[in-house]
């Protein structure tokens, strides 16, 4: 057993003894299939803390012939396929973290070096007796190997996109890397399977990608991997069984990347520290500061300015991912960042209609840090000021609430301001703060009709009132409130015990003014 050729199943084992451990070892029936296959090259992408790192330690436990795992995979999912017995620890496994190499090394070239020359050295110690042409030569080695033991080689990397992250603007050394990594990889027939995860796709180069034998499992389109990019609805429901969490706060924090065949996808890491403290807060810039988001809002391409704050809003963004270069420096257009952002896990993409959303509360929170310190000057006025519009609501006070909502209009002005639709984007914005208090629901079905928005505060806000709030178009306010009390919207709230503030917001096309009307109730 080696350091990177055949190594142990320790790290695998510790993911199972964590206090949460989800099965996601159904991934290794899809790898089984694919193996000594056309199909058996693999580039899994994902954002930080989707686990990533966990599935490859998963998939070196599995295969590698440097440990026997079959009692440690005996209780999950893929014992029982019928593939499991066949393949588990049997083939060399090199397991190699990108980061570390990179980590270690000053340029490109030395990072190449000291990865073949440490590799090398675990074959070289794994089969002594073999005759090797060259020891200096990692693929000649490997394929000296093989002509001797007959043994087929799985190739696990993972952060395999570290040095286009690191070095950004040095497409010789990226080009040079992918060089390698051709040669290491493709036309292999000792290779049967090599599985790469990283957070970028494939980068793309020249007239062709140095790496065109890969099927890419990435944000934009996870295919058939799509239950394992993070956490399904039905495991979270579990966990909210087991430790009593709820589920409707869960999903309004951390769900929101929606896949075809998989609808609702959850941020993985975030739902563990929420399930395990009991406390729903934002956990992602725990593991990278919204600076890295500020960078590419501050590049303010024609129209991201509007479309974030569409999306902040509620908003859903048309979106073209096709001009995208897979790297985080070549950005033509609004779309480039974009992208980026959905593969950086900052924003959710529907493939079926092009579109891009912020996909929930706590990466919302994170474009609210990011545009509240960017290069925006006036623009997030009516995001710093939402919390005294709020505070104007619970104090009754319809003056300083219109006011608010005029502040957010401005800087709505770019959507088509011409219906109750367009008024709830409005209204989101210049009350942002309550999602700080409060589950937010549009559209609610209540007595005889839907509310616009429901706000029903959090059981450990239970003091804060439930707010009603209805929009009119060019009527009135007061005409918002009547119908709130003639529909009997308050009887979906029939299980709340508490006070109840009905808002009413109308817009009037005429004067372009906001006007607002509340009533509190028990």
């Amino acid at each position: 057993m080696g350091t990177y050729l055949n190594s142990g199943n320790e790290k695998f084992a510790e993911a199972l003894n964590s206090p949460i451990y989800v099965d996601k070892t159904e991934l290794v029936t899809y790898t089984n299939k694919v193996l000594h296959t056309s199909q058996k090259y693999l580039c899994v992408s994902r954002p930080r803390r989707f686990g990533k790192s966990m599935a490859a330690n998963m998939l070196a436990a599995y295969y590698s012939r440097g440990c026997e795992s079959k009692e440690l995979f005996s209780g999950l999912k893929i014992a029982g396929a019928a593939s499991f017995g066949q393949h588990i620890n049997q083939y060399d496994t090199f397991f190699i973290n990108m980061q570390e190499f990179l980590s270690r090394s000053k340029n490109i070239q030395e990072l190449l070096v000291r990865l073949q020359k440490l590799l090398v050295r675990d074959l070289l110690q794994a089969y002594p007796d073999v005759d090797y042409f060259d020891k200096e030569d990692l693929i000649e080695c490997m394929q000296d190997a093989y002509q001797v033991t007959k043994r087929p080689f799985v190739i696990l990397i993972d952060e395999w996109d570290c040095i286009f992250r690191e070095y950004k603007e040095d497409h010789v050394a990226q080009e040079r890397y992918l060089d390698f990594l051709r040669d290491f990889l493709k036309d292999k027939a000792y290779i049967h399977l090599a599985y790469m995860t990283g957070i970028l796709p494939i980068k793309k180069y020249g007239t062709h990608s140095a790496l065109n034998m890969f099927d890419e499992f990435s944000m934009t389109n996870p295919g058939p991997l799509a239950e394992f990019v993070g956490f399904t609805e039905a495991e979270v429901r579990m966990l909210c069984r087991e430790y009593k969490r709820n589920l409707a706060e869960l999903k309004e924090w951390y769900d929101g990347y929606s896949f075809e065949n998989v609808p609702s996808i959850y941020s993985p890491r975030s739902v563990v520290n929420a399930v395990l403290s009991g406390i729903c807060d934002s956990y992602w810039n725990k593991t990278e500061t919204f600076e890295a988001l500020q960078l590419y809002i501050d590049m303010n391409f024609a129209g991201l300015k509007d479309d974030v704050l569409s999306m902040i809003a509620g908003e859903r963004v048309p979106v073209n991912t096709g001009s995208f270069s897979n790297d985080m420096t070549t950005f033509r257009t609004e779309d480039d960042v974009l992208t980026l952002l959905i593969h950086l896990g900052y924003l959710g993409y529907d493939f079926a209609n092009k579109v891009v959303f912020i996909p929930n509360n706590e990466i919302r929170g994170e474009y609210v840090n990011a545009v509240s310190v960017s290069e925006w000057g006036e623009v997030s006025k009516a995001l710093k000021n939402s919390a005294d519009t709020l505070r104007a609501i619970w104090s009754l006070q319809p003056k300083i609430v219109a006011k608010g909502i005029e502040q957010a209009h401005f800087e709505t002005s770019h959507l088509q301001y011409n219906d109750e639709n367009a008024l709830s984007y409005t209204i989101s914005l210049a009350l942002y703060a309550a999602r700080n208090f409060y589950t937010v629901y549009r559209e609610l079905p209540t007595g005889k009709g839907f509310a616009d928005m429901v706000f029903i505060p959090r059981k450990r806000f239970a003091d804060k009132p439930a707010l009603v709030v209805e929009l009119k178009w060019d009527k009135s306010a007061h005409g918002a409130i009547e119908q709130i009390k003639n529909k009997q919207y308050c009887r979906s709230l029939q299980d709340y015990q508490g006070k109840i503030i009905l808002v009413g917001i109308n817009y009037d096309k005429k004067s372009r003014e906001h006007s607002c009307e509340i009533f509190e109730i028990v």
